[in-house]
Order: C-alpha cells, then sequence, then structure tokens
C-alpha cells in the first residue's frame, strides 16, 4: 500500500520532515509530491487553494480517502511501526486534539517567517510515478 504526501516544497520545516520521513520509510510506505507540483495535483483534483490548508496525506488505494492539516501529520504518524501508540495516547489526552490543531495552524499559517522558505523547491527521491525529476533531491 502506498500513501502521497503533499508538503510544501519551499517550508524549510516541511522539508525537514519529508526528509526525515525518507529516511525512516525508505518509499516503502510513503511517495511525495510538492504543492508546487501542479500538474500532478490537478490529477487528484487538488488546487493551490487546497494546499493552503497544509500537508495532504493521500490513500494510494483508495484516493478519495484523505487527510489534511493536523489530521494527516497523525495518520503520517499513526502509519509509521509503533507510531499508533502514540498517536492513540496524544488523541486520548483531554484538550490534546485541540491544542494539537490550533498549534498546526499556527506554524502552517508562520512557517516562512519562523523557519524560513528555500529559494528552489525540494523534490523527493521518493515521488508518486518512479520518473523523479532529480535522481537525488538535495
Amino acid at each position: 500500500m502506498n500513501y502521497y504526501v503533499i508538503y510544501d516544497g519551499n517550508c524549510n520545516l516541511c522539508v525537514t520532515l519529508v526528509r526525515s520521513l525518507e529516511t525512516l520509510d525508505k518509499g516503502n510506505l510513503f511517495r511525495y509530491v510538492p504543492m508546487q507540483d501542479e500538474q500532478t495535483l490537478l490529477g487528484w483534483g487538488i488546487t493551490a487553494q487546497d494546499c493552503e490548508q497544509g500537508v495532504i496525506l493521500i490513500d494510494g488505494n483508495l484516493p478519495q480517502r484523505r487527510w489534511q492539516g493536523s489530521n494527516a501529520a497523525e495518520e503520517i504518524g499513526r502509519l509509521l511501526p509503533a507510531g499508533s501508540t502514540f498517536v492513540d495516547a496524544y488523541r486520548a489526552l483531554p484538550g490534546m486534539k485541540w491544542a494539537g490543531d490550533r498549534f498546526y495552524e499556527q506554524i502552517r499559517d508562520n512557517r516562512y517567517t519562523i523557519f524560513g522558505k528555500r529559494s528552489s523547491t525540494y523534490e523527493s527521491a521518493y515521488c508518486v510515478d518512479g520518473s523523479c525529476k532529480q535522481t537525488k533531491a538535495k
């Protein structure tokens, strides 16, 4: 099973998190598409306006099954080995989901100010169709 992670390829924080996922997963479960790849996103019916709400996770087997923002981050965490234990504990703590959602929104809306913006879009070596634009993303 594959999941597609739609991330901001110009955001330093987003790219750091994608690189961490790449190291953990090695393309076994996740494939990555920067939000700047409008052609690929249009194939899923995703617009630039949709991307403004944050990271998107798409189930590769059921593309209509999607998560966005903090829900996508939680689902990515849940899918990692032993991740469901931590996500379930987080969700079980009273008020944590609400606080986590607000925290995510603040980071999302201020990511360039807080973490900076890249001069070029990061494209993962683990792309959707295997025909990555780069052999090794930098």
